[in-house]
């Protein structure tokens, strides 16, 4: 069932319009800034628990509302969404959320990172790729879907990857010849790492049955790391 009650908190020129997301600072007021792109269940209390994660790790945290507002919990509903997406519209969206972070007085990054979980891993790399120099650090958590780009000459950003060795949703194999495949079209640092555990591991409210802790644990513990490394 699809819930139209929207999770946002701030408004950013986008698209030629105006996009909706939630904004989270950390408590000194300041700090690199990363968007946060969401599962194909919309923008839910366990992205905004991201982005809020973040913000105590010290980022500038923003999730664009992909989805107008809608959130799911009904995977058929979900994949809906997700196929109804424009790619190209979404991927403008998000490259306003860029262009608003650069800008936003708490933003101390000369770059921005970007953490994308599912659907949302596959457009932080298409991100990535879009957006070059503008984007520092890349982490992508499982991507799938139809913004999982065919090239990624156009990434100058480090790209940093989470897979599971068990995802049915995208065999290990494929995960490992993207990896291959972005550094060699790239030529930027690419280091995936492959757990024991499926999809979706890193969610702890998933409905997939799939949430890994000790996984989901090493992998943040990763993320924050890498951007922190990255971000200056």
């Amino acid at each position: 069932m699809t819930n139209d009650n929207p999770r946002q908190n701030t408004t950013f020129a986008s698209n030629g319009g105006t996009a909706h997301g939630y904004l989270a600072v950390p408590e000194a007021g300041s700090g690199p800034g990363v968007v946060v792109i969401q599962e194909w269940w919309g923008l839910t209390d366990h992205i905004v628990a991201i982005a809020d994660r973040l913000a105590h790790e010290g980022f500038v945290a923003l999730a664009p509302d992909l989805f107008g507002g809608k959130t799911t919990h009904d995977s058929d509903e979900a994949g809906r969404l997700m196929s109804e997406l424009p790619v190209e519209q979404a991927t403008k969206d998000l490259s306003g959320a860029v262009d608003f972070l650069l800008g936003h007085e708490a933003v101390t990054s000369s770059k921005i990172g970007a953490v994308g979980f599912c659907m949302g891993g596959g457009f932080v790399l298409q991100l990535a790729a879009q957006e070059g120099d503008k984007i520092g650090a890349a982490v992508a958590f499982y991507g799938v879907g139809a913004a999982v780009p065919d090239r990624y000459a156009g990434i100058t950003a480090a790209i940093q990857g989470h897979y599971g060795i068990n995802d049915d949703f995208y065999p290990v194999e494929q995960a490992k010849q993207q990896e291959r495949q972005i550094a060699e079209e790239s030529g930027a640092e690419v280091m995936f790492y492959y757990y024991p555990a499926g999809h979706a591991f890193h969610n702890d409210e998933n409905l997939l049955g799939t949430y890994d802790e000790e996984s989901a644990k090493l992998a943040w513990e990763r993320t924050v790391a890498f951007l922190r490394a990255k971000l200056v």
